[in-house]
């Protein structure tokens, strides 16, 4: 892939947050971008198409995939977060939080990988979380199965130059952050002392998709503020 060159890149999530963020720097950079999301993103560019998707409903996604034809790049940036400690854990909430984060980008790589171009990019949106908070164990489990996916991933298509890597923000200023929902308690403000922004983990993963980023693959990146130290 040349960096000069227009390139397809499925982004999911695209309707909001990080996700929103990455599609327009990506736009911003030249590229056309495929937005899955339930809500139709506030983005409106010659270059992006947006595609409505319930990435819950894992069924749905692989003809929704089929019909994207051959792509440079997939951003699963689609999550959610819900709290609970031991004691109060919910089955339901467990199950919901691993199809976003994991099977939904498990189902979309399935479909998409085997058209994609030599050279492609795959970057999944984790959580500095994947390493453990209190009250966070079940959206822990489901972002880091991530890391292992990806890993076993970049193995896997490394002969055909596909990298795979995680980006894994700390608390990061979003609605998600916001969503009086989330948590039972306010986020941990990282030792930096202010959230990172969805600007920074965009530029993170442009950086991925982009040539200079062709020799990474396999690997976790913090963009945590010192949170994981």
């Amino acid at each position: 892939m040349d960096d000069h060159s227009t390139k397809r890149i499925v982004v999911t999530g695209a309707s909001s947050g990080i996700g929103r963020a990455v599609a327009a720097r990506l736009l911003d950079d030249g590229h056309a971008v495929i937005g899955m999301s339930r809500s139709m993103p506030d983005l409106v560019h010659e270059r992006f198409t947006h595609v409505g998707a319930d990435l819950g409903d894992t069924g749905t996604i692989a003809p929704l995939a089929r019909r994207l034809g051959a792509v440079d790049g997939l951003v699963h940036a689609a999550g959610f977060m819900k709290t609970a400690r031991l004691g109060a854990l919910d089955d339901a909430s467990g199950e919901a939080m691993w199809r976003i984060h994991v099977a939904a980008a498990a189902a979309l790589a399935n479909v998409l990988v085997p058209a994609m171009h030599d050279g492609g990019r795959i970057v999944l949106i984790g959580s500095r979380v994947s390493g453990g908070a209190a009250g966070r164990s079940q959206y822990a489990a489901a972002k880091a199965a991530m890391v292992g996916m990806a890993r076993s991933w970049a193995i896997e298509l490394a002969p055909r130059r596909i990298t795979v890597n995680v980006v894994s923000p700390a608390a990061t200023q979003t609605p998600m952050l916001a969503d009086p929902q989330r948590t039972s308690s306010a986020p941990v403000t990282p030792p930096i002392g202010r959230y990172v922004t969805v600007g920074e983990v965009a530029s993170m993963v442009a950086y991925l998709l982009g040539d200079n980023g062709g020799a990474i693959t396999g690997q976790q990146i913090m963009i945590c503020g010192g949170s994981s130290l």
